[in-house]
């Protein structure tokens, strides 16, 4: 009996016919993540929130709670949290705001004194007019009237996404057998073989993503405590709102530390006396990361869901342009999601290993101090999968 071959297999296996279908398939996948942003944004918080609260909504019915009653606890329990965090920025920041009106004076005394020194040296007069200066930052944000007028706009529509956030929640929390269900049913339906395969991916999915989320809470509570306490030391004012903002801003990878660090060295340079402090803040925060990139990231983190540093810089690029700060913030988890599915799908596993952490012998040359703090993050690492292992040798021995 002879077989026949379908052509339009055939037709796929030509290079160029293969580029033209990704290619369409990525125009309009960028597409519809711009026209549908209000709805996938939303949408995709709801889906993170709600496979880390998963563990405690699961708990909860195991003591026989209904399991809308425990999806609602789940979520209450989670918007306490988010509302603690809420409240305590608000209080720093209105304290922060009551001394702008020091750190207005303070930098126009830097500037009188830079003024100064320039008269001084090299004979210059009148090169800094602060009567212009002050003209132009108020002709600056009349003129763009119309920006802020979209910059409220977008708020609005942010804030309409924060309450779709628990709603979306809700339902994934109520549904999730049900979702979970549907996609074995819609990708594994083909045989066995696919059906544990798709089983698989969806176990370290949400495995990923609860140790993701989990780990960078842990992760961002700890350099709070190591960037506050470092301030503190120094004598920087609000050192516990300038360190909390930091260690917040390190949910987004490369940038977000340098954006937390910047805050509070101008702080240092405009309203402390030495140059001294500021250099001292940025050391501070130099050897902090250090500590966080080589040691608690990955010990805390894990390696299953870090990827290498091009592909994340290359990923946030990404976010950024389709979704501005939002998208830099969700593409990373989204990467690592992309980065199980890689793993598992045979014909797809070189783009996952190219996405995932570059292997000890392949990677650059480290500095003394980072390659001392890898070194003991691997120690620990060993020393918890041996631990783990031992663990599960006892347990398999009790049950036979």
């Amino acid at each position: 009996m002879s077989t026949q071959t379908n052509p339009f297999l055939d037709l796929t296996e030509k290079w160029y016919i293969k580029y033209t279908f990704i290619l369409a398939l990525l125009i309009m996948s960028v597409y519809i993540m711009i026209v549908a942003k209000s709805v996938l944004q939303p949408l995709l918080f709801a889906f993170f929130f709600s496979i880390l609260l998963s563990p405690l909504c699961g708990r909860l019915e195991s003591y026989k709670v209904p399991r809308i009653l425990a999806a609602i606890i789940s979520i209450l329990f989670g918007l306490l949290v988010l509302f603690g965090v809420g409240f305590f920025f608000y209080t720093q920041i209105s304290a922060f705001v009551d001394d702008l009106d020091v750190f207005r004076e303070r930098f126009e005394e830097l500037l009188a004194n830079v003024q100064n020194f320039l008269e001084t040296r090299f004979g210059y007069e009148g090169l800094i007019d602060f009567e212009l200066f002050r003209t132009t930052v108020y002709d600056f944000f009349s003129e763009n009237t119309d920006s802020l007028a979209r910059g409220l706009a977008d708020a609005a529509s942010v804030l309409t996404a924060i309450f779709l956030v628990p709603v979306f929640m809700f339902f994934l929390l109520l549904f999730r057998d049900f979702l979970k269900e549907f996609v074995l049913r819609a990708f594994g339906r083909h045989s066995d073989e696919h059906f544990r395969k798709v089983s698989t991916i969806l176990d370290n999915v949400k495995m990923v993503v609860q140790k993701y989320i989990s780990g960078i809470l842990i992760v961002i509570v700890i350099l709070a405590i190591l960037n506050s306490t470092m301030l503190w030391i120094i004598g920087v004012d609000h050192a516990v709102f300038f360190g909390v903002f930091a260690a917040m801003l390190n949910v987004i990878p490369f940038i977000g530390p340098i954006m937390g660090s910047i805050l509070p060295i101008l702080y240092a340079l405009f309203t402390m006396d030495s140059l001294f402090y500021p250099i001292i803040i940025l050391l501070g925060f130099y050897i902090i990361q250090l500590f966080e990139s080589n040691l608690f990231t990955p010990a805390i983190v894990g390696s299953q869901v870090s990827l290498n540093a091009f592909v994340a810089l290359l990923l946030l690029f990404i976010g950024a342009q389709i979704w501005g700060l939002i998208g830099m913030i969700l593409i990373i988890p989204i990467g690592a999601i992309l980065k199980v599915i890689f793993d598992e799908v045979e014909s797809l596993q070189p783009y996952g290993f190219v996405m995932g952490r570059v292997p000890p012998k392949m990677e650059l040359k480290k500095g003394m101090l980072a390659q001392k703090i890898s070194e003991f993050s691997d120690k620990v690492k060993r020393e918890e999968e041996t631990d783990s292992e031992s663990e599960s040798d006892e347990e398999e021995k009790k049950e036979q």
